[in-house]
């Protein structure tokens, strides 16, 4: 008798379920039959991990050659070693050791390896998932090629302080969007399944709480609740999980009082306990270690015992390990289990990579080659850059600029820099991949226009240098366009300031330059939020073009003339003044809310400035505009197993087509712990012609109304909830109220 299809149907699923599960048995059997074979000395090895040619931390003393050691079977990692050439003539030293386990290659690939695109704030900035996952398959594309198993990110730290250098690094502050972004991230470096040739392994990082360190200042200690931990810092790792990401790295941070590298809440309970994880725990730099500078540990052999018991899997350049585990496990300090509990989850991540069936499967001189000059990366790098750009002032539409100008002054000390574009954390810097802004506008606009170009200032500059040279500049032309911000080493890791105002005298080479009452553009570059109220003020159009990477300069030019229309909205909020740092959309009504800003006495208020940023988390600017109507709800109410279907018409109604981030945020209006006055539930980018209207859909379900209670219980509790849509967080087109059952 013939089987129905949908008997046919079973069969197939359960034979795909039967040969991953053999698989996944597989893997685990080959694991356990080498573990048996390890001595205690080749176990602790596959826990060490070293820095090869290059140093991203402080220079730590190595007590053999690292190469013997390699040899041995004494180390599990190296990172920082790159290239077809050098990864396979370091794994074939590994080769050599008794039981041939080869090493993980590992490097920092924060947003490009060779093709250099956005930092990740700023494409963080495009609100697009699809390009955000493009861009870092790209680059695990690239380094896979170069012989590299593992990236260090992407960085998942949710941060309300710009003052601290590596919001650079991640995606800004906000829980949901962050969460979002991380799932992207991972999928984007590492594919659906490890062990394809063109992905490498993912590492969330930093665990836990490192984007809330005091005062902006890195490495510094982090109080706060477990509520807020639960509810702000943890989600986006726990999204990271979910989507399967292969390791994490531990930070820097206290976290109430106890080191995260020897925090066994976070690693151990919350992480390998209540997510069940199965990948493994790298510590930063030298962090295992650190613990001795912390007060936390007598010596190293002391912090060797903290980290291990805490879940700490793999120690980086610190040499805790290395030289103190086989000693604490054979004085009865240290359980083996622990030991081979790390050992294993390392060596599965080997086998599932493949690295046991071919070490050198990622070492192909050929394939480098191929793909590290595909010329289709770099078209996607300017399409990424161009939609991380954020159009932050446009006053009278000086913006886009006209074919028909035909005299623009081009100023500032970043108008024909090169290496600050790259931004920090690339494996490599090469200017000559690079287009600066000069260049770009300069093959935009061709013999057409008559460019003159005045650097004004340095960046750090102290003197007025050429002044007088931008103003004259600036008085001949039609249009002018300057190019202020940071130098690409002013932020990033161990980057912090007190001071995100614009550095040097840029601030009074705009002041001269605006003085002649030109229209003048001001196109910002910098790794974080920074502080311009004077330009802000005065300057007819703003550009936010953050560190943008190789084809900075192309992408910045395309959006000036309006080849691109700027769809980028800020993932942080950006202030008026240090003092309101740390600072969020997502703050709370309190007893004493300002309701007029007339009437701020015994209110929750400054005296010398409103409470407001300069420019809100989600807002942006573009060429066109948009209208938001005819919201309806399927429902006024919902119980918890039920959904809400929503929808409402969203028109473009200028004269440019144009891409618009609708955003959905909600509040609980009255519940057990107090809820902040919005917060981000969804968004949506809508792509749309001159004139057209979409139907925008969005679903609210429990999900959507849950938070952690008192107790840490995800619930959502029966009241009122305010549902609004809008272009930015202070910028809300729609309301509606909604009840739950």
């Amino acid at each position: 008798m013939l089987l129905s299809k949908t008997r046919l149907l079973l069969i197939a699923m359960l034979c795909v379920s039967i040969n991953g599960f053999a698989q996944k048995k597989t893997i685990n059997q080959r694991v356990d039959s080498l573990l048996r074979l390890m001595t205690l000395e080749e176990k602790v090895g596959q826990l060490n991990q070293y820095s090869g040619r290059e140093v991203t931390g402080p220079v730590t003393d190595k007590k053999t050659n690292q190469l013997n050691d390699i040899k041995s079977g004494m180390v599990g990692s190296m990172l920082n070693v790159k290239g077809v050439k050098n990864t396979s003539e370091i794994q074939a030293v590994a080769l050599q050791s008794r039981l041939k386990i080869p090493l993980l290659f590992s490097l920092d690939v924060i947003h490009g390896y060779k093709t250099v695109f956005p930092i990740p704030l700023a494409e963080a900035a495009s609100w697009d998932l699809d390009a955000i996952r493009q861009s870092a398959h790209i680059a695990a594309e690239e380094t896979a090629a170069s012989g590299v198993h593992w990236t260090f990110a992407p960085m998942v730290d949710v941060a309300h302080d710009p003052r601290w250098g590596r919001v650079m690094e991640g995606a800004g502050e906000d829980t949901y969007l962050g969460s979002q972004i991380a799932k992207a991230r991972v999928l984007g470096f590492q594919g659906e399944k490890l062990g394809g040739l063109d992905a490498v392994m993912a590492c969330a990082k930093h665990f836990a709480a490192y984007g809330a360190v005091t005062a902006g200042r890195d490495y510094n200690f982090v109080e706060m609740s477990d509520h807020q931990l639960w509810e702000q810092y943890l989600p986006p790792f726990k999204a990271a999980v979910d989507v399967g990401v292969a390791t994490f790295m531990n930070s820097f941070n206290t976290l109430n009082g106890i080191p995260a590298t020897g925090n066994s809440y976070l690693q151990r309970d919350i992480l390998k306990g209540k997510w069940a994880y199965q990948g493994f725990v790298v510590s930063d730099w030298g962090s295992i270690g650190e613990m001795v500078d912390w007060g936390y540990a007598t010596n190293k052999a002391d912090a060797a015992l903290k980290a291990i018991k805490a879940g700490s899997d793999m120690d980086m350049e610190s040499n805790a390990y290395r030289y103190n585990l086989g000693i604490l496990v054979k004085s009865g300090q240290v359980d083996v289990k622990l030991i081979d509990d790390a050992v294993r989850r390392i060596l599965y991540k080997k086998f599932e990579l493949g690295l046991f069936d071919d070490p050198y499967r990622f070492s192909n001189e050929a394939r480098e080659q191929k793909v590290l000059n595909d010329p289709s990366h770099k078209l996607i790098a300017r399409d990424v850059s161009q939609k991380s750009i954020v159009l932050l002032k446009n006053q009278n539409n000086v913006l886009p600029l006209s074919n028909s100008i035909k005299n623009i002054a081009l100023i500032g000390p970043l108008m024909k820099a090169k290496r600050d574009l790259e931004g920090s954390w690339i494996p490599q810097s090469d200017t000559t991949q690079v287009t600066n802004l000069y260049d770009g506008i300069r093959n935009k606009v061709g013999s057409s226009a008559n460019i003159t170009y005045v650097k004004g200032t340095e960046i750090h500059g102290k003197e007025q240098d050429d002044f007088a040279g931008a103003v004259a500049a600036a008085q001949k032309a039609d249009v002018v366009v300057m190019a202020l911000g940071e130098d690409w080493d002013m932020s990033g890791e161990s980057k912090s300031r007190t001071d995100i105002n614009l550095p040097g005298r840029q601030k009074e080479l705009f002041k001269a330059v605006s003085a002649t009452g030109k229209p003048v553009i001001v196109v910002l570059m910098a790794g974080r939020p920074m502080i311009f109220d004077e330009i802000s003020d005065k300057a007819q159009s703003i550009v936010y073009a953050w560190w943008l990477g190789a084809e900075a300069g192309n992408a910045i030019a395309n959006v000036l003339y309006g080849d691109y229309n700027p769809s980028g909205k800020l993932p942080m909020s950006f202030p008026r003044s240090v003092g309101q740092i740390p600072l969020t959309y997502a703050g709370y009504s309190t007893g004493r809310p300002v309701k007029k800003l007339s009437d701020i006495k015994y209110k929750s208020a400054y005296i010398d400035m409103v409470n407001t940023p300069r420019y809100a988390f989600g807002y942006g600017l573009s060429y066109t505009t948009f209208t938001y109507t005819d919201m309806k709800l399927s429902s006024a109410s919902m119980s918890k197993s039920q959904k809400i279907n929503g929808c409402f018409t969203l028109t473009n109604t200028g004269k440019y087509a144009g891409e618009e981030v609708v955003q959905l945020y909600i509040q609980d209006m009255v519940a057990s712990v107090v809820r902040p006055l919005k917060e981000l539930k969804d968004f949506q980018k809508v792509s749309l012609k001159p004139g057209e209207s979409k139907t925008v859909r969005f679903v609210i379900d429990n999900e959507k109304l849950s938070f952690y209670n008192n107790d840490l219980q995800w619930v959502a509790e029966p009241g009122k909830f305010r549902l609004m849509i809008g272009s930015a967080s202070d910028d809300i087109r729609l309301q509606d109220s909604f009840d739950l059952k």
